[in-house]
């Protein structure tokens, strides 16, 4: 427990703080969520609007602190990419899988070790 004024002060401000945080955090999910179910249901117009809602609540959350730039530039990466992939028609429920440039290097290890 803290003793010092400054000490106990710091303490109300980590909650605070904390309390602050988690609720920036449920909103930024919230918002990718709207994206997952409009893709889920096929709604282009839906989905597009989605994301350009949640486009600034990210980059918000990235100046606060809450979210790694990197993290939320995936995201938004990530997330833009299946809604282009909708528009398209293309089978947005499926994960993206390993590409076959990730694949060579070992079919191309497994021939040098058998010869």
């Amino acid at each position: 427990m803290a003793n010092h004024a400054s000490a106990k002060k710091r303490a109300r401000q980590s909650v605070k703080r904390a309390k602050i945080n988690s609720s920036r955090k449920s909103r930024i999910k919230t918002f990718i969520k709207k994206i997952e179910q409009a893709i889920a249901a096929g709604d282009m117009s839906a989905a597009e609007l989605a994301l350009k809602e949640a486009r600034p609540e990210i980059q918000r959350g990235v100046s606060k602190g809450v979210m790694h730039k990197k993290t939320a530039s995936r995201k938004m990466s990530r997330l833009t990419a299946r809604v282009k992939k909708t528009e398209v028609g293309g089978d947005v429920s499926a994960k993206p899988t390993a590409s076959k440039k990730a694949a060579a290097p070992k079919a191309a290890a497994t021939k040098k070790a058998s010869s």
